[in-house]
């Protein structure tokens, strides 16, 4: 089993940086739409936590993650499986919050409200994932 952790550390209006961990070591940054589960309940059904499309981050909780064949992309990518409202949400590369709709970017954020080096960071943790799911290994993603 793999356990990756992302853990949200600077909330912005349009955005949040977090740090994203891979069986408890740091991996990467990432980059996300602007969290609005503010009760970290897994939901966004309270005053003030209404999702905007495009513009929200996925809710707190543990998901179940598959690297599966993005049609959009062309490619492989991991898929956050049974998110609360949401659906076809990735982890992948992009520079800016515009990029992610939903989606949790990875790489280095070395720019303020940015990412470096993320279609590296993509290809890298794709092929990690897919490695241990061939292998019958479950991968797990925890929202904190």
């Amino acid at each position: 089993m793999i356990n990756l952790t992302l853990e949200r550390k600077f909330f912005k209006p349009e955005y949040t940086i977090g740090w994203l961990f891979m069986d408890g070591v740091r991996y990467c940054d990432t980059l996300e739409d602007t969290t609005r589960d503010l009760n970290k309940d897994g939901d966004l059904n309270d005053d003030g936590e209404q999702k905007i499309i495009g513009e929200t981050a996925i809710p707190y909780g543990r998901y179940h993650v598959e690297v599966t064949y993005s049609p959009k992309f062309k490619r492989l990518m991991p898929l956050v499986l049974d998110v609360w409202g949401f659906v076809g949400i990735r982890i992948h590369r992009g520079r800016w919050p515009i990029h992610t709709s939903g989606c949790i970017l990875v790489g280095e954020n070395r720019i303020k409200g940015g990412l470096i080096n993320s279609a590296l960071y993509e290809k890298h943790i794709t092929a990690i994932l897919h490695t241990h799911q061939r292998m019958g290994e479950k991968i797990y993603l925890n929202v904190i």
